[in-house]
């Protein structure tokens, strides 16, 4: 492919919008073009690395025996109701309505509609186990969508679906699909590490998530040295040191006229935020529950709600708070309270805290919460931090930041009930399948790479999932000898499977090599009348600062052998 017949504008500055420097790369070397917030054309040279990571997808999903199917993008919401989501993913699905005032959804994800077709389609155990999956847009309705392709309103996933007879089967899809996860991000030259995360709105039993390490990552990651554990913050535990009780003063009041938020209270009693109590009020499938944490410590609200086992969980209302609490909002406390309260497991046997007294401007000190309070249940409910106890080893945790590009899940029989996606057992006897899903951004994996792969000149693919594996650059485009030999070179390499991009535009040679570094191909090719006097040509590999010089002759054997070496590693 020749530039001059290329649909391709490199940009010298960095988008306004752009926050990362994946975001920033993308626009700049052309893969992509904004049409609106969360909304993206792929240019040709994008769409090309794109088609090469659907490819690896593809490939490896063919070799875990999953087979291909193409599923609508518009959805029934009847389905979405018989599953009970249409409500839990709320606004962040994208709803309309046919000419028959039909209610319907573009799809965010298809475990309704592939548990509707399979059900249908399976009615003996010799036809388990059965894995479909599909690369496909989904739609998701993002509050803030940024970063480019991470957080997209119009994304690309590969989504499967496997359907098994038992939960021991089920076990070992669930490995295939793993084991395939690890295989293709291996291949697309990421460092991707699968952490234990949190099933959302999907459900089910267990799941993984594949993190790419990067500093700009949304999601925190705990890491463990010591033993390896690794989960997400939503799903993340700790082990609490044991504590003993301590003899405790009585309850006494303390006036803090206007003073609600745990940093104003710091400031104005001179003590340190974990000696407070954090009071919260919620509304769990709208019955009120009270929520008490350590006032150094932040709520996981997923946590929370597989605590309580709601399908709507959301803070309560000023009404609702002064209702339970008999004041407002930054004066509620526990003690005295009459409705349910949960609190964090650290907050066992603790003594002499400060929480709100349940009255306007008032706090209450020497709190102690075996005696003064009672908790229906102490649970783990705060997101886990840097220096908390591993739940493995005890040792001290890390956090780190991460990319999230694919996500496996063990669903169980959540969807397979609700669908009544059955079949027959070897005895006659009618069972639910037992089913996992597994996806992975395929839009967001393009940026992750670059995200992860790349230097204060651009882009640096991996071959694997490069636009072009070489691109040439002729120096001297009106020089016949030199065309003659940049030809050469590409019928020779094209022979040879590697693909090659020319750069035949009539721009400097430092205009060529800035561009070059940018769009980042692997390996650089320059051929110049110069260079041809001395009967040589340049090569260089894009994460090398060092170039070659190798006769005419050699050059193709030499950048021939380089890509394999380069496939190679991104295979093994």
């Amino acid at each position: 492919m020749r530039w001059s017949r290329t649909l391709l504008n490199t940009l010298r500055d960095n988008p306004q919008d752009a926050e990362i420097n994946s975001h920033k790369l993308l626009i700049r070397a052309g893969l992509a073009r904004k049409l609106a917030g969360g909304l993206y054309t792929f240019m040709p040279l994008g769409l090309r690395t794109l088609h090469k990571i659907s490819a690896i997808v593809r490939d490896e999903m063919n070799k875990a025996e999953a087979q291909e199917i193409l599923m609508p993008a518009l959805q029934p919401s009847e389905l979405w109701e018989r599953s009970g989501r249409l409500e839990t993913m709320g606004p962040g699905m994208f709803k309309l309505k046919d000419r028959a005032e039909r209610l319907m959804a573009l799809g965010p994800t298809h475990e309704e509609v592939v548990t509707e077709l399979l059900s249908n389609e399976i009615n003996s155990y010799r036809q388990l186990p059965c894995t479909v999956y599909q690369i496909q847009t989904k739609f998701r309705d993002e509050i803030r969508p940024r970063f480019g392709l991470m957080r997209a309103k119009e994304f690309i996933m590969k989504d499967a679906y496997s359907f098994d007879a038992s939960m021991d089967d089920a076990d070992k899809s669930y490995k295939a699909m793993y084991n395939a996860y690890v295989r293709i991000f291996n291949r697309c030259g990421l460092d991707a590490r699968p952490v234990e995360a949190d099933t959302g709105d999907i459900g089910g039993q267990w799941s993984h998530e594949f993190m790419v390490l990067a500093d700009s990552g949304e999601d925190g990651i705990v890491d463990c040295a010591a033993c390896g554990y690794a989960a997400n913050q939503e799903k993340a535990e700790r082990i609490i040191p044991e504590k003993e009780a301590q003899l405790c003063p009585a309850i006494e009041e303390i006036e803090t006229p206007g003073i609600k938020t745990i940093d104003q209270l710091v400031s104005f009693l001179k003590c340190k935020s974990s000696a407070f109590i954090k009071t919260l009020i919620y509304l769990a499938d709208d019955q009120p529950v009270v929520i008490i944490i350590p006032g150094n410590r932040a709520l996981n609200e997923h946590k929370l709600k597989r605590v309580l086992q709601a399908k709507k969980l959301e803070m309560a209302d000023d009404a609702t708070i002064l209702s339970v609490t008999g004041a407002t909002a930054g004066f509620a406390g526990p003690v005295g309270l009459s409705v349910k309260i949960f609190a964090d497991n650290s907050l066992k046997n603790a003594t002499n805290l400060i929480t709100g007294a349940n009255k306007a401007d008032s706090h209450i000190k020497n709190v102690d919460i075996e005696r003064d309070t009672d908790v229906t249940a102490y649970e783990d409910l705060v997101i886990v931090t840097a220096g908390d106890c591993c739940p493995r080893c005890r040792e001290r945790m890390q956090i780190k930041r991460g990319i999230e590009v694919g996500h496996v899940f063990k669903l169980g029989t959540k969807y397979t009930e609700a669908f009544e996606a059955k079949y027959l057992n070897d005895k006659g006897e009618s069972l639910e399948m037992v089913m996992g899903c597994y996806g992975i951004g395929v839009t967001r994996t393009l940026q992750a790479v670059i995200e992860q792969s790349n230097d204060k000149d651009g882009i640096i693919w991996p071959i694997s999932v490069a636009p072009f594996a070489i691109t040439i650059l002729n120096l001297d485009p009106s020089d016949d000898q030199v065309n003659n030999v940049v030809d050469g070179l590409e019928k020779e390499l094209t022979d040879h499977n590697l693909d090659v991009f020319i750069d035949d535009r009539n721009e400097r040679p430092g205009v060529k090599f800035k561009d070059a570094d940018l769009i980042g191909c692997p390996l650089r090719v320059v051929v110049g009348a110069r260079g041809l006097k001395n009967n040589s040509i340049e090569i260089k590999q894009r994460s090398s600062k060092k170039n070659t010089q190798v006769p005419v002759e050699e050059a193709a054997k030499s950048i021939i052998q380089l890509a394999e070496e380069m496939f190679q590693r991104c295979n093994s």
